[in-house]
């Protein structure tokens, strides 16, 4: 066993898990005080159910034995047969801290999902919608990139840590539920802004800080390799919040905290898959290109009228594939090129056409079983008393008015008198985006 790698391994593994709460707090400060708890639960409730079946099946069916290049076995259900003993053939680092690393990875692709889905679920379809999706997508899915014997590993598409199997997965298959569940009441007529953007900034830092896990920690080893992915990593992140917010500031007339927390995860999603196998100067124009289209994609569902609540798409799958796509051009060490960039395209590609398809037929499954969308009733009043009975914040403790304790929310300005909340030809004014044009604070 080597030691200092299996210790970095484990820490990896440690950071990633932070991920998760640190998703929770980046959702759940986008959303409307009346749901800001429910938007936490649906990202933690996922460290509950895919610990237990990565452990029952998950890990097995992702790196097990390849079976026709799609999908492993069952030779590790329950993880039987393997030991504190067991080490990987690669690297000498035990089977459990990989299993373990793996599985945070499975734990926050579908908890990226639900900020698509944000206001209009209910709890219960959301873990069940959770629980098949990981079997049905991700698993399989991983298989194919990261597993010896996966077709997309043996056709030799680069993915170091998740732009296929994580983003462009976790997004894609984000717009195939939304587009069952319907948009939320009052799309894009009532404002719909951030409740808490320190709690934005807050959860875009510790994601920040815990991709270095996600991201270095994928070459499994305390080397080279992952400390030219930790640079990288911070190049491209620094390079996409600056193109965020000049975009921002061109479109808009004002750069945002949103846009610098938005810009950051953009640019931490672009440099995923491509993090190891480029330079500096590559990892700044993935960066660079992702924060300027991400920042423009996100007004995409008002053009095409889809209603990703918190951009998942605008930043996941539009992110996933600049990386995975760039990279074939600016891999180094003679990686690049169009034949590497055909092989790019052919998984991003096979991977949307899958996650699309199965993920749609999944929630429409539970959407016309026990229901996907919350009652009008309930989305109206907030799902936090609907589903938790709990609200974020006690406002009669500070002398907050009857109906502020009631909804869970403290009573509105008037539309006129929020900044960023007038109707306008892009709709960009309901998220918290701002309008189109610049207004004093």
């Amino acid at each position: 066993m080597n030691g200092a790698d299996t210790a970095f391994v484990l820490i990896s593994a440690f950071l990633v898990m932070l991920m998760t709460p640190g998703l929770a707090f980046f959702y759940g400060g986008m959303v409307r005080v009346k749901s800001a708890l429910n938007m936490l639960m649906m990202s933690f409730v996922s460290l509950g159910i895919v610990s237990i079946l990565w452990v029952l099946y998950g890990y097995s069916l992702a790196f097990g034995s390849d079976t026709a290049g799609v999908i492993g076995n069952f030779d590790f259900a329950g993880l039987k047969g393997i030991t504190d003993g067991s080490l990987t053939e690669k690297g000498g680092i035990p089977v459990f801290a990989f299993a373990l690393f793996q599985m945070m990875f499975a734990i926050l692709t579908p908890a990226l999902m639900s900020g698509a889905l944000a206001d209009r679920v209910k709890f219960g379809a959301w873990a069940a919608f959770i629980a098949l999706w990981v079997t049905l997508v991700y698993f399989p899915v991983a298989h194919w990139v990261w597993a010896e014997g996966g077709w997309l590993f043996e056709l030799g598409v680069i993915d170091f840590a998740g732009g296929t199997a994580v983003h462009i997965n976790a997004g894609v298959g984000a717009l195939a539920a939304v587009l069952v569940v319907g948009k939320r009441i009052g799309f894009k007529k009532d404002p719909m802004r951030p409740h808490s953007l320190p709690l934005v900034v807050l959860g875009a830092a510790l994601l920040w800080f815990g991709w270095f896990g996600f991201n270095a920690g994928s070459a499994l080893a305390a080397d080279g390799t992952a400390a030219l992915m930790a640079m990288n990593t911070q190049l491209a992140t620094g390079a996409a919040v600056l193109g965020w917010l000049v975009y921002e500031r061109v479109r808009h007339g004002a750069p945002t905290t949103l846009g610098a927390a938005s810009g950051a995860i953009a640019g931490l999603v672009a440099i995923t898959p491509s993090g190891a196998h480029v330079n500096a100067v590559g990892a700044l124009a993935i960066g660079l290109v992702a924060g300027l289209v991400c920042s423009w994609a996100v007004s995409l569902k008002f053009k095409l009228g889809f209603d990703d609540s918190l951009d998942v798409v605008g930043v996941h799958l539009v992110g996933g594939v600049i990386g995975t796509l760039m990279v074939g051009f600016l891999a180094t060490g003679g990686e690049g090129g169009i034949a590497q960039f055909g092989k790019q395209a052919t998984g991003a590609f096979s991977v949307m056409g899958y996650s699309f398809v199965v993920s749609w037929i999944i929630a429409k499954l539970i959407h016309v079983t026990i229901g996907m969308r919350a009652s009008e009733e309930e989305e109206t009043g907030g799902l936090d008393r609907a589903y938790h009975a709990e609200t974020a914040y006690d406002f009669s403790a500070v002398g907050g008015s009857t109906s502020a304790s009631s909804s869970g929310a403290p009573a509105a300005r008037p539309a006129a008198a929020v900044p960023g909340t007038g109707a306008h030809d892009d709709g960009e004014t309901t998220d918290g985006r701002l309008s189109g044009k610049k207004v004093d604070a």
